[in-house]
């Protein structure tokens, strides 16, 4: 009986939704509303900050792309941030996003990743022993029908025997029956040809004693 593979198109549609989790939390969310004042500069560049809300303004440093800011205000194109030193800058507002940086994230990440691989090694290894039970019982049930075969064609050869026994037997006594007919049909003619003879007999003995009885 050939193995059964454990290819369930259940387990690679989990597989598949796992990998697109993974994708979907790795992926910036630009679009999403802010909770909190908390901003981080975008993870494509590290950008130049400027003393005020212009181009027009001095550059007065840069910020690390990832690094983690805290948003004070808006005015036109820049947002006014308080960076870890504490200093108030201004940065181009495209050039913050919502979500944590690559470089934050990335140890979630890496949690989730190796949770979310404890998770599908569980999958598979539930499966294999799933598959591996499914196997067994196949072989069980293998074994017994094989038993079962082989105890009902020795109980077909048991019966062909019994069969045959007993169209011996019926056989026997029919003989013996034909043969204690002829023996009574054998008795009974000797019987009938005994009285027949007798019947003769004693007729004749009575007639010749009668005449024996004249004479004297």
């Amino acid at each position: 009986m050939p193995d059964i593979q454990p290819a369930s198109p259940a387990l690679t549609a989990l597989r598949g939704g796992l990998i697109a989790a993974l994708i979907a939390l790795a992926a910036p969310a630009h679009a999403e509303e802010p909770a909190t004042d908390a901003r981080w500069v975008s993870d494509s560049l590290n950008t130049y900050v400027r003393s005020g809300p212009t181009d027009g303004h001095r550059i007065v440093g840069t910020l690390k792309s990832g690094q983690k800011v805290s948003l004070v205000t808006n005015q036109g194109n820049y947002s006014q941030v308080r960076g870890q030193s504490g200093d108030l800058v201004w940065i181009l507002t495209s050039d913050l996003q919502a979500v944590p940086g690559q470089s934050e994230r990335l140890p979630q990440l890496d949690a989730q990743v190796a949770e979310l691989s404890g998770q599908l090694k569980t999958i598979d290894d539930s499966w294999k022993n799933r598959v591996q039970g499914m196997q067994e019982t196949l072989d069980s049930r293998k074994a017994l029908i094989d038993e079962l075969e082989t105890r009902n064609k020795a109980l077909n050869e048991q019966l062909e025997q019994s069969q045959s026994s007993l169209r011996d037997t019926q056989a026997r006594l029919g003989d013996e029956n034909k043969q204690v007919m002829m023996r009574y049909m054998v008795y009974g003619g000797s019987i009938a040809g005994a009285g027949l003879l007798a019947g003769l007999i004693l007729p004749a003995l009575t007639r010749g004693r009668k005449r024996n009885d004249r004479w004297f």
